[in-house]
């Protein structure tokens, strides 16, 4: 049954495919959803600036709708927007998540509270068979966060292809990256009009997150 719906948008791979394949089920997007930092300068998941967002918003040509919080503040704030989303009219909300059980519940738990249907696109599938789709489809996803814990600032700037993947997984590294190993930026895909026109800049250190300065080349 067609449905309308928001999605909890990251900027990055997993959003993407999750906003792809619901749309490829027929059911109807209105808008996309990123929680910001409280002083609105950063998404809260991949560190992103606005313009970027804004950008692939107009890409997909859908509105870009935007929380503010610190993490005390986070779910009061995520309800709030579901709930403005209902009385809308919007009917359910599109998540990313593959396997992550404490992922799962909270998206479960605040879109009960404000009566907002739920669909996990992605959910339960390999972690493989979702990046091999990812680029059979030519998404193309730019690593621009990693957690230099578990992951070199060597793979920043690179582009999900079968080459990575295998090169991630010959390391030890969850190549979805499902547990913030990394992020990724989404810069083109089937679900584009035309490309993100990004140029990268230097490499932010904050803590043990190394971030690769994501900016729309000059003239945009």
């Amino acid at each position: 049954m067609q449905k309308t719906f928001i999605t909890s948008w990251s900027g990055g791979k997993d959003s993407a495919l999750a906003f792809f394949r619901a749309v490829q089920q027929g059911h109807v997007p209105i808008a996309l959803f990123t929680m910001f930092e409280e002083d609105g300068e950063r998404s809260r998941s991949h560190g992103l600036k606005k313009q970027i967002l804004e950008a692939q918003a107009e890409r997909m040509g859908l509105p870009l709708v935007i929380g503010q919080a610190d993490w005390s503040g986070y779910e009061k704030e995520f309800i709030h927007h579901l709930q403005h989303f209902k009385e809308q009219g919007i009917e359910m909300g599109v998540y990313g998540d593959i396997d992550l059980q404490d992922h799962l519940d909270w998206v479960e738990k605040v879109s009960e509270q404000a009566e907002l249907d739920v669909l996990h696109p992605l959910w339960q599938e390999a972690r493989r068979s979702l990046l091999e789709e990812l680029v059979e489809e030519e998404f193309k996803a730019v690593i621009t966060v990693v957690d230099t814990a578990r992951v070199g600032e060597e793979f920043l700037g690179r582009i999900f292809t079968r080459e990575l993947i295998d090169e991630l997984e010959a390391l030890g590294i969850d190549a979805c990256g499902e547990e913030g190993e990394f992020h990724t930026t989404l810069v083109d895909g089937p679900i584009f009009v035309e490309p993100l026109p990004v140029e990268f800049g230097d490499i932010v250190h904050d803590g043990q997150y190394a971030m690769l300065e994501v900016k729309l080349q000059t003239g945009e």
